[in-house]
């Protein structure tokens, strides 16, 4: 299949492209690397077409997403906190960029799986969250990935196949701290041998998912019959922040105490997905258990600095 990815050089969508090349697809990456890095592709440079190209340019994609069977759209502004300093940049980028890729989709007839997020809940009233409750964004970043998925509806309703994802918080490797930067952020703590920072109590809970699970999801959603829909992207399993951050330590085997600062604006208390839906309609589950991940991770980590 030909298929283009954006944000291809990023976190995601750069797991996205291994896997793709490993399966023999002929690869578009589109990145304009203000957050994405080409070093984050060098398994699979030589076989790829990278595009240095913005989302917010549809002269340029219209070029060259005109004979793509099916697209991975990964590309956006991923910082909560930098979403309430510009706003307006987060809009032009996640809300006007995506915009793009679904009327491309439209003219060209090619099928799109794209990144929303769980942050379209907010704070959930009731817990795990299904893909039918209320949406409540509390920061602008989740606002533009609520008024993507309005757009999605309009286009699905004009005919175009669009499948989006709900990202719960994704974990793995070449995690930026942008992007549900919390581990990231505890791990590059601990290597330094200094304790992880908690903003607020703690008591935040999350579903962390791995990277390499969320890739067969996105690979799933676009080889199967769904046309349309919305779907969560989590493990149905759930850490608080402070437990995450004495599993890190614990794993280190350092003697620390986690440091408490105040809690960050526009953070959702509690997140955890039904997965059901993604069982039943994509036959997708997820593998990686976090702690395993952890325990692996912070030994690499800690030998590798000696």
């Amino acid at each position: 299949m030909n298929i283009a990815v954006t944000g291809g050089a990023g976190f995601i969508g750069s797991h996205i492209v291994e896997r793709l090349v490993e399966r023999g697809d002929n690869v578009i990456v589109i990145d304009n690397l203000i957050t994405g890095k080409k070093d984050n592709l060098k398994k699979v440079w030589n076989k790829i077409d990278f595009l240095e190209i913005d989302i917010r340019n549809f002269d340029e994609l219209k070029v060259n997403l005109k004979d793509i069977d099916g697209i991975f759209h990964e590309a956006a502004l991923a910082s909560v906190q930098d979403s309430f300093v510009k706003p307006k940049e987060y809009h032009d980028v996640n809300v006007k960029g995506t915009e793009n890729i679904f009327q491309l989709a439209k003219e060209f007839g090619f099928k799109v799986v794209y990144a929303s997020s769980s942050s379209v809940y907010g704070n959930p009233i009731k817990i795990p969250i299904t893909e039918e409750s209320e949406k409540n964004p509390i920061n602008p970043y989740a606002q533009t990935k609520l008024d993507d998925e309005n757009l999605a509806k309009k286009y699905t309703d004009e005919g175009v196949s669009i499948i989006g994802l709900r990202y719960f918080n994704v974990f793995g490797e070449r995690q930026s701290k942008s992007y549900a930067g919390v581990i990231k952020l505890f791990l590059e703590r601990i290597q330094e041998h200094v304790p992880p920072i908690i903003n607020g109590d703690g008591s935040q809970i999350r579903d962390f998912v791995y990277v390499k699970d969320v890739v067969q999801a996105n690979i799933m959603a676009l080889e199967s019959d769904m046309k349309t829909g919305f779907i969560n992207i989590g493990t149905g399993k759930t850490v608080s922040i402070l437990e995450l951050a004495n599993q890190i330590i614990k794993s280190s085997n350092l003697e620390l105490d986690p440091i408490h600062q105040d809690a960050l604006n526009g953070d959702v208390m509690e997140s955890k997905a039904d997965v059901s839906f993604a069982k039943k309609l994509l036959k997708w589950e997820y593998k990686m258990e976090l702690n395993d991940w952890l325990d692996y991770t912070v030994s690499n980590l800690l030998n590798n600095k000696k």
